[in-house]
């Protein structure tokens, strides 16, 4: 049996190996279907869940975990940015303010699955809009959530976070530590 990561993000897989196990990372090439009737929290663990479902078709014997990650402010999801005027849009939306990050995770394996979110909040400081398009400028915000990446140039927008900073970059690590020693 082998842990298969459901995403082609380069920052899960860069996390995924501070678990000590063999991986394989598997694009799951799904269009992600967003069900309005669903609330935030629900949506990104749905979304989480489509993944994994879609990778573990094909790998029935393996326990795969699946990711998908929010930003929301004020009732609004900042998904990934489709142009740099949306991305410069969502980083004016958030300087200065405080907004969530929800990680949806779920681990499918024969017979069992489980599905769950981690939650933590962030403070940008206030941007500049020389700032703003800076950052752009690095390509950065073009593959991210919220058009940011706290693990990268993105990190010196934050003046705080409260909960899991891994949460906020998409892996939840603790938590799906403890989730998989339940599996052994």
């Amino acid at each position: 049996m082998k842990l298969i990561l459901a995403s082609n993000s380069p920052r899960r897989q860069e996390l995924i190996k501070l678990l000590d196990v063999e991986y394989e990372a598997i694009s799951p090439n799904i269009e992600e279907i967003n069900d309005p009737s669903l609330s935030h929290e629900e949506l990104v663990v749905d979304l989480a869940f489509q993944k994994a479902l879609a990778v573990f078709k094909n790998r029935k014997d393996d326990i795969v975990l699946g990711f998908d990650t929010l930003v929301i402010i004020d009732d609004l999801i900042l998904g990934k940015p489709k142009s740099e005027e949306e991305a410069k849009h969502y980083l004016q939306i958030l300087s200065g303010k405080t907004h969530k990050v929800l990680t949806g995770c779920a681990i499918i394996k024969k017979g069992y699955s489980r599905s769950f979110f981690t939650q933590s909040q962030v403070t940008f400081w206030d941007l500049t809009d020389q700032e703003i398009d800076d950052y752009i400028k690095t390509k950065e915000p073009m593959d991210k959530a919220g058009a940011y990446g706290i693990q990268d140039h993105g990190a010196r927008f934050v003046k705080s976070i409260s909960g899991d900073y891994f949460t906020i970059v998409g892996f939840p690590i603790s938590k799906i530590y403890q989730e998989l020693k339940k599996l052994r």
